[in-house]
């Protein structure tokens, strides 16, 4: 029969290594190099309620614990466009191929060429999509707080998109 104090010992000897063996297990996990191939995450159409137009969504990477951001290669078809939206942690993309367009609520439209970088702060209520006539993809790295990365709202017009 083991007295209580050995026991109590034990127990907490226990428990220490297996703190320890977690701790030391997630220290090597967060060491080791992921490769995450073309095609491993889904790709989706951007949904009619948030986009006018035909858009492709190819995810590369999720937010994560270690990066608290996703990313993305968003193909916009011509004249298509992102509603109205805000972003609560910012979201920053470059354009890799085509021509696109971006306003800011009140601001001017601008053209976006292949290279260009466009930075959104948080809150900042924009939209972004391709021109009338070129399609546009985008890299774009979107920031996450508390489990939100985008706040929707009202369509672009086609009034608005055409500068009116």
């Amino acid at each position: 029969m083991i007295n209580s104090t050995l026991k109590s010992s034990m127990l907490k000897t226990i428990a220490v290594a297996a703190l320890c063996s977690a701790f030391s297990a997630n220290l090597f996990a967060a060491e080791q190099t992921t490769v995450i191939r073309k095609g491993e995450n889904a790709s989706f159409e951007g949904p009619a309620e948030y986009f006018t137009g035909k858009v492709k969504v190819d995810m590369l990477f999720p937010v994560a614990e270690d990066v608290n951001a996703s990313g993305a290669y968003v193909t916009f078809e011509p004249g298509a466009r992102s509603a109205w939206h805000t972003h609560p942690a910012g979201q920053k993309m470059v354009i890799t191929s085509g021509v696109g367009l971006t306003q800011e609520w009140g601001g001017e439209i601008h053209k976006l060429y292949p290279g260009d970088v466009l930075i959104c702060p948080p809150g900042v209520k924009h939209w972004h999509g391709a021109s009338i006539d070129s399609p546009m993809t985008h890299l774009v790295i979107t920031g996450d707080l508390n489990g939100k990365n985008v706040e929707w709202m009202e369509k672009v017009t086609d009034e608005q998109y055409q500068g009116h």
